[in-house]
């Protein structure tokens, strides 16, 4: 019978004492002792095989084919079939006969094994969820690092110049954005550049109370409504900013050469495609086009 893993493995007589007795002072061994002519031996074996590859080489399997190894059959005073007993420091520890749940058999073994540590988290997967936190400065260590191994990877290139744009370093993020030389992430670069525009676009415009007040007094102010919108994308108020960017394309669509129209998509690209933002205003806009 083909083995899926390392751990899994047959043990006979011959080297019961090694594989079994000898390992279990290193790791946990659970033995399967089963047979060919038994039905719930063959349903329980795939089972015993999944959990120990779950533990990934922290418990051993071994399977004890009763009719070929009366010896050992003999030595435990094993009655009934299947049985499954864990030995752990050359000793029998723990065990059940007969057919038993995955539950249970996790439960027999849980004070006797300890279960891997899950796998450490993509560096990339990692500084993005920070990013979206808004832990800038701990993506921005998390990329750092990444990219002192491959500054070749455009993903974390863009996420960085997006860090760096946030903390307002922007003629340094725009020399990481020009950096990237691929074409596989087009949106996403074109998105960052965008987000890189509107905050040297807010740097040089009027603070966001008094372009309030200016709309307050006349809700006409279209070049108030375009400069208080590129100041709430600068601060990632993106809903207020799309809201007002629709409202201003629906009462004027051709002010400044079709600029709220222009900038619409600007944040499409910074926020993506699946980003829900997106799909409820690229929705309507094209409701308001056609």
């Amino acid at each position: 019978m083909t083995q899926p893993t390392p751990y899994i493995f047959d043990a006979t007589t011959a080297d019961f004492d090694q594989s079994v007795i000898e390992n279990s002072f290193h790791k946990p061994v659970l033995v399967d002792f089963w047979a060919e002519w038994c039905a719930p031996c063959k349903a329980l074996m795939p089972m015993l095989q999944q959990i120990a590859e779950s533990y990934q080489g922290e418990l051993l399997l071994a399977k004890v084919d009763c009719d070929a190894e009366q010896d050992i059959v003999a030595r435990f005073g094993i009655r009934s079939l299947p049985t499954v007993v864990l030995f752990k420091d050359g000793q029998p520890v723990d065990g059940f006969a007969g057919a038993q749940p995955e539950s249970a058999v996790r439960k027999l073994l849980e004070p006797h094994v300890q279960m891997p540590p899950p796998p450490a988290a993509d560096p990339l997967e990692q500084a993005e969820a920070l990013f979206a936190e808004g832990r800038i400065g701990d993506a921005e260590a998390v990329l750092k690092e990444l990219l002192g191994e491959d500054n070749s990877n455009a993903k974390a290139l863009i996420l960085y110049g997006r860090c760096l744009a946030e903390r307002g370093e922007l003629d340094e993020a725009q020399a990481v954005l020009d950096a990237v030389k691929s074409d596989e992430h087009k949106a996403a670069l074109a998105g960052a550049k965008a987000q890189l525009t509107f905050l040297r676009q807010a740097a040089d415009l009027p603070e966001v109370a008094d372009l309030k007040a200016r709309l307050a007094q006349n809700p006409q102010d279209d070049e108030a409504a375009y400069q208080l919108a590129v100041q709430q994308l600068s601060r990632q108020q993106y809903e207020a900013a799309l809201e007002g960017l629709l409202k201003l394309f629906t009462r004027n669509r051709g002010y400044s050469e079709g600029l709220p129209h222009k900038t619409l998509l600007q944040v499409f690209d910074l926020l993506g495609n699946d980003h829900p933002l997106v799909t409820t205003y690229r929705r309507r806009l094209f409701a308001a086009l056609y």
